[in-house]
């Protein structure tokens, strides 16, 4: 990740690494837009409803709001619950 950058720092204070040795975390990952700089996404996963809460209610969470305030971060929640792939999509997936 860039130096001077959310994504930077969060690696290199080892918050990254944090959040992904919480209990029930499944993923942890950031992706550069193409099409805007300015714009990471994160994707995060979880075991269930309990983890999630207990990894908004730890430490770390202190740590990235003081982040999230540096670097006057806005953000967007989108919410996602996994489902097995439709048989009618199967000719859109590459497995």
């Amino acid at each position: 990740m860039l130096p001077g950058s959310l994504p930077g720092e969060m690696t290199a204070s080892r918050t990254v690494a944090a959040i992904r040795a919480e209990d029930g975390n499944l993923r942890y990952v950031y992706y550069k837009s193409f099409d805007d700089p300015e714009t990471v996404l994160i994707i995060d996963s979880w075991r269930d409803q309990t983890a999630i809460d207990a990894h908004h209610t730890s430490p770390v969470m202190a740590t990235f709001a003081l982040l999230r305030e540096k670097y006057d971060l806005h953000m967007t929640i989108v919410r996602f619950i996994g489902a097995e792939t439709p048989k009618s999509e199967d000719r859109f997936v590459r497995k």
